[in-house]
Formats: structure tokens, sequence, C-alpha cells
């Protein structure tokens, strides 16, 4: 009879390739998502840690894989994981998402269909931006911090429509609320200095603003 609880002897060469793999791969995701990553967050500090995540993630799996009962206590050791922050990001949940999947597959010993797999998301997405119109060289972030009031259901639909006043793209990227005020993020598109001079005067004389900040988008953090 098969006892289910011994675990299968490793392969120390097969599993140091494996990391390799995964680490090379991982290296590559790193870079295109340092390099062509559109997030607000700081993209190189970002990336340093995809690595890693691969690496962890390949090592537990080769370990679990050779054993049933590894199996069972990786999930229950992981039901009692809670994560504090948040990923508000969803470009940074979809790179977490590749680096995890680089390191299960190479960890299962699947590295052709890994290799082909990131290759495939990785030339989609190279594609996509190929395809994509080129944004003109004076696209900003908008980052805007307005205290609430009593009218905070319409406040949103209000910003929207002043910045559409001077504007010719407003497209919207993030929305916080937290003790009282409000954090809204825009991509916005303006079409000289002074039409950006004219809409902080606006928004200044129509709503309650703590702090407007303007980013250029080749020069955000990790750009």
């Amino acid at each position: 009879m098969v006892d289910l609880n011994a675990p299968a002897p490793l392969s120390l060469g097969a599993t140091v390739l494996n990391m390799a793999i995964g680490l090379i791969l991982s290296m590559i995701v790193a870079w295109y998502y340092e390099h062509y990553g559109q997030s607000l967050s700081n993209r190189h500090k970002f990336a340093r840690l995809l690595p890693v995540l691969t690496l962890t993630t390949a090592l537990v799996i080769s370990i679990v894989k050779s054993s049933l009962a590894l199996s069972l206590g990786l999930v229950g050791a992981l039901s009692i994981v809670r994560f504090r922050t948040a990923i508000k990001e969803p470009e940074e949940l979809l790179f977490l998402f590749i680096a995890i999947a680089i390191g299960l597959g190479v960890g299962a010993d699947q590295r052709w269909v890994t290799l082909a797999g990131v290759l495939l998301v990785l030339g989609y997405m190279a594609l996509r931006i190929l395809l994509s119109r080129k944004p003109p060289a004076d696209n900003l972030y908008l980052n805007l911090l307005i205290r609430e009031g009593e009218d905070e259901s319409s406040l949103f639909s209000r910003v929207n429509a002043r910045l559409l006043e001077h504007v010719d793209v407003a497209d919207f990227r993030r929305l916080d609320s937290r003790d009282g005020v409000l954090q809204a993020t825009y991509f916005i598109h303006c079409r000289s200095p002074q039409t950006l001079n004219d809409l902080i005067d606006d928004l200044k004389r129509t709503f309650p603003i703590d702090e407007i900040s303007f980013i250029q988008q080749d020069q955000v953090l990790g750009g």
C-alpha cells in the first residue's frame, strides 16, 4: 500500500534549474513592468520584489508537491494569513499574478508551458502598446485632495464636470475617501500652460481644495 504521507525524493539539480528559469523569467517581467507599466506607485521598488516572489513560490511548490500531507498543511497555513495593505493599483495585482504563475509553473516542473505562457502574455501587452496611439508629451497626472462637505454624493460628478470645461481628456484613474478627504487621480491633457493655470484657479474657487499636484507621465516615480 502506498503511503501518501511519505514525501517523494526531490532532485536538487532539477529544483535549482527550475528556480533559475523562474528567476530569469521573473526578471524579464520585472523589467517590462518597470519600463512600460502605467502604475502611479514606485515601479522600480515594486519590480525588485517580483523575482523574490517567484522564487519563494517555486520553492514552496517544489517542496509541497512531493507530499500530500505538506500540501494540506500549506492550505491550512495560508488560510490564516491576512494582508492589511490592499493593492490599489490593478496593474500591480496583474504583475503579482504573473510572478506567482511563473513560480507555480516552474515549481511543478512545467518549464516549457510556463515559458510559452509568459512570452505570450508579455507579447500581447507589448503588441497592445505598439498598436495604441502614443499620448501627447504634455499629458499629466492630476491628483486632488478635497475636503468633503455636506453634499458628498455629487462632489465627484461636479469635479468631473469642472475638469471637462478646461481639458480635452480627463481619464479617471483612482478615487479614495478617508477621514473626510476625497482623493481623486486623473490622467489629463491640457492644450497650454495657460489652460492649466485656469484649471487650478477654477478648482480652488469652486471646491475646498487641500492639495493639487501634477506629475508628468514620463516622470512618475519608477519611470
